[in-house]
């Protein structure tokens, strides 16, 4: 079940700072703590998200950071601690930041690998209610309503998304997905045309539409 809604964690590389040249040097210890996660070398990468919040102290980005690395060393290691201490420190960044789009998404994913997923809902229903004009919690839930096999309701959330957003390119490849997988084709190759229209710059979008006019190979599945 979980395949489907892990997602690679993404690093905030630039933070500001107070002071002269701090921002400089925060900005210059995240880069290189995420060069260092990229690297694989996660104690590393800590060392310099940790410099980097002590130049700013309560940074949501470095706690979203310091949250990712360790979440990576959880599932990586297997230390149920590095998965609590994530969790600590994705929830430090949504006290400073709630509309930090990044942690919400990696809380839920937390959460769900937890097998916690009533809370992962919770989270990201809350996230929906507090910013009811972002379509991104409406297509984080969708995700894990599909996840759990409930496309009815996967389908209901996307469609929410787009009433709040009709040109988000995430909800219409999304929705596009649901639709070919219940064996609609037709209705996906509306919602993949859509998208295309408002990003032409997704080739694996493109190839999705070919394959559906009978005019390409298949792709697989495309990424959201």
């Amino acid at each position: 079940m979980r395949s489907g809604l892990q997602k690679r964690l993404l690093l905030t590389a630039f933070v500001a700072c107070v002071g002269p040249g701090c921002g400089w040097i925060a900005r210059n210890d995240n880069a290189e703590g995420v060069r260092l996660y990229q690297q694989g070398n996660y104690k590393g990468a800590v060392d310099h998200f940790q410099q980097a919040l002590a130049r700013q102290p309560g940074s949501p980005d470095c706690f979203y950071n310091l949250g990712a690395t360790y979440h990576q060393q959880a599932k990586l290691f297997g230390r149920p601690a590095d998965m609590q201490t994530a969790e600590q420190y994705y929830h430090l960044c949504l006290a400073r930041n709630p509309s930090h789009e990044a942690c919400q998404r990696a809380l839920a994913v937390l959460l769900v690998e937890e097998n916690r997923s009533g809370e992962a809902m919770a989270s990201l229903q809350e996230w929906a209610r507090r910013e009811p004009a972002n379509p991104n919690p409406q297509i984080e839930l969708a995700r894990l309503c599909q996840e759990h096999g409930d496309a009815r309701q996967a389908e209901n959330h996307l469609i929410d998304a787009l009433a709040t957003d009709p040109n988000s390119t995430r909800a219409l490849v999304a929705l596009g997905q649901l639709r070919e997988a219940n064996g609609d084709p037709s209705q996906a190759l509306q919602n993949y045309s859509r998208a295309l229209a408002v990003d032409g710059r997704q080739p694996t979008v493109a190839a999705k539409v070919a394959t559906l006019n009978g005019s390409g190979p298949t792709t697989g599945t495309v990424a959201r």
